[in-house]
């Protein structure tokens, strides 16, 4: 009976987020269309991914960078527009988005913004999700939504599981 709830809720949500701004999203799906992962963001994510494994078959947790005030930051509207500005291990750049993971001890959080602390839509931040965990079913991976910030959540085991290397 959650799952259904869960279903009822998400519906609404994403549909007020994609109809609220039909201009928007117009600009977020040219930009997906415009996007094709260089060569040095593909590096970069492979980076990524190793350390995000390597913490999680050692059983240790993947926190976010400490925060350093001293960088210029998109916007001090919203925290989590600044989570991962920081040059870490955990996060990295794509296109036109930020991701950074954070991690507990059986589940994964990716962290997904827009670099220059724009507003993205749910299907942005799948596109990056899908291109940092490839192998991951989206049907395992939890959404919860925001205006501009998406965050995705994965179990370790479903992770390591079907990525593991």
């Amino acid at each position: 009976m959650v799952e259904g709830a869960r279903l009822e809720i998400a519906y609404p949500v994403l549909s007020r987020i994609e109809s609220s701004n039909l201009s928007r999203s117009a600009s977020a799906l040219k930009r997906m269309n415009d996007w094709r992962p260089t060569e040095a963001e593909i590096q970069r994510r492979d980076a990524v991914m190793a350390a995000v494994f390597d913490f999680i078959r050692s059983n240790r947790t993947i926190k976010l960078p400490v925060f350093d005030p001293e960088l210029d930051r998109p916007s001090d509207q919203y925290a989590l527009l600044s989570v991962g500005i920081e040059d870490n291990v955990f996060g990295g750049n794509v296109a036109d988005y930020r991701y950074q993971f954070e991690g507990e001890e059986d589940l994964l959080h990716l962290i997904v913004t827009g670099r220059e602390g724009q507003a993205l839509t749910p299907q942005e931040g799948q596109r990056v999700a899908g291109f940092l965990l490839p192998d991951v079913s989206p049907a395992l991976i939890w959404l919860r939504p925001g205006e501009f910030s998406q965050h995705f959540y994965v179990g370790h085991d479903e992770l390591t599981r079907v990525c593991a290397t």
